[in-house]
């Protein structure tokens, strides 16, 4: 440890970012010490992808047990238990905290279960104890937190996502406002569990970012499975009774008994101390880094949802790896952000890496497009009324790669190993001459052969 230090990094903030950089710098030798103010893990893992997912899962049961009698399956009318699900669910998320906290303990992180803020460029104070820590680096990884705005009257009636973990009972109605991932991805779930559900978005389409044309598929399939609100804003909330009642920008009143407002996610850095160090914000609110995730502050690093580069558990963690390893490995790299895979896990859930189609044309002028859009095996006995659609958007002149979209079942899965081959640059002839694995879903992204004529001229999006 440097003279003059009590740690050589001082971590604000457990989650998953926090947690990776941590535990790599002490196998480096650091000594390390971990401030988490509520629990281990971070949004992920307490109050974001796992129990989301995990409830994810018990909303498309839904459709199994409907499906299954197209196979020949007779199923009793299934009953759902919604505390049972939050139990069982609440244990799950219990038992990867301990192993979290397992893991950064076996690594010799000492974790001090308080908020830390910053005094200066070296100096942590921990708020419940007063305790003051000198460190040669300090890491802020505290990630973001849910806004609810626009604010309007009766907001206070409203939960937003880190509520829906808190629910004692399942609500009979509920209005879900937002039209991003957090917001479809509850959508989904409500429904799915049964719940009359409205998802209003005051934009015309879902998912702001991604392809129209996936966007716009996974709008007419909520059309069908849910109330879906589009171009509409909510003006006040206020009680009716037992009831919360919404007010929309067209007069319209719906009577629920939940609000959830999911309308995006700011940096957590409020009472953090950045003014003390001279550490100015963006004009997102977030901590300007450099590619390294050093911030303006040579001693002060920053990674994950903070910095505002990418707002994804797997960026967190590998800014985390990366910033250890450069600091006290000996071993220095950086993130790449240019190509991240994802998923939206609605139903019909959604895979992307690369660009979609207007940026791709934006970006490499022409471009060939290559689409399928088809109804699953499953659907053909099951009787859904259900599509995949898949694209693969191709540079022409150098014939790479730049896009892969899939919509359909299992699309996270399906767009997890295509981005390995996305990432390593492969280009439509790569695609061409892999063989099929028949039948499945993904074998369409290796058998199309014509692209599709664009209608419009090159470069105009």
């Amino acid at each position: 440890m440097s003279e003059g230090f009590d740690v050589d990094l001082f971590v604000i903030g457990g989650g998953s970012g926090g947690v990776r950089a941590a535990r790599i710098a002490a196998g480096h030798g650091a000594k390390v010490m971990l401030a988490e103010e509520y629990r281990v893990g971070g949004t992920c893992v307490i109050r974001g992808c796992v129990p989301k997912k995990l409830m994810v899962y018990a909303g498309r049961f839904t459709d199994e047990f409907a499906d299954a009698a197209g196979f020949g399956w007779h199923i009793e009318p299934p009953r759902f238990d919604w505390a049972a699900l939050k139990a069982s669910r609440d244990a799950e998320v219990a038992r990867l905290e301990g192993i979290y906290g397992r893991n950064l303990a076996g690594s010799g992180v000492e974790v001090v279960p308080e908020r830390a803020v910053i005094e200066d460029p070296h100096t942590v104070r921990l708020t419940g104890s007063g305790r003051r820590v000198r460190a040669k680096f300090i890491l802020i990884a505290v990630g973001a937190r849910p806004i609810h705005e626009p604010l309007i009257p009766g907001a206070e009636l409203a939960i937003d996502s880190n509520g829906v973990f808190e629910l004692e009972t399942q609500p009979e109605r509920i209005l879900v406002v937002g039209g991003g991932y957090i917001a479809v991805e509850f959508a989904g779930v409500f429904a799915g569990l049964g719940t009359k559900t409205t998802l209003l978005h005051r934009g015309q389409t879902l998912l702001r970012g991604f392809d129209p044309e996936i966007a716009g598929a996974l709008g007419e399939a909520y059309a069908e499975r849910m109330d879906l609100r589009l171009g509409r804003t909510v003006e006040r909330l206020e009680r009716a009774g037992s009831a919360i009642r919404a007010t929309l920008n067209d007069g319209e009143q719906l009577d629920v008994d939940c609000v959830l407002v999911a309308t995006g996610r700011r940096p957590n850095v409020e009472g953090l101390g950045l003014e003390r160090v001279g550490i100015a914000l963006d004009d997102r609110g977030a901590i300007p880094v450099e590619a390294d995730s050093r911030t303006s502050v040579p001693s002060i690093y920053a990674v994950g949802d903070v910095t505002g580069r990418a707002a994804l558990t797997p960026i967190a963690i590998r800014e985390g790896h990366a910033f250890a390893d450069t600091v006290f490995g000996n071993k220095p790299w950086c993130v790449d952000h240019r190509l991240i895979a994802t998923a939206v896990f609605s139903t019909p859930e959604i895979g992307v890496i690369g660009h979609n189609e207007d940026v791709a044309r934006r970006c490499y002028g022409e471009i060939d497009v290559y689409k399928a859009s088809f109804r699953p095996m499953k659907a053909t006995l099951s009787g859904r009324n259900e599509r995949v659609i898949m694209k693969v958007i191709v540079e022409r002149a150098s014939d790479r790669v730049v896009g892969v979209h899939v919509m359909g079942p299992d699309a996270g899965e399906i767009i997890q190993a295509v981005g390995i081959a996305v990432t390593m640059g492969a280009t439509k002839a790569d695609f061409d001459r892999t063989i099929a694995v028949h039948p499945t879903l993904g074998e369409e992204l290796v058998t199309m052969r014509t692209p599709f004529v664009v209608k419009h001229p090159v470069g105009v999006g």
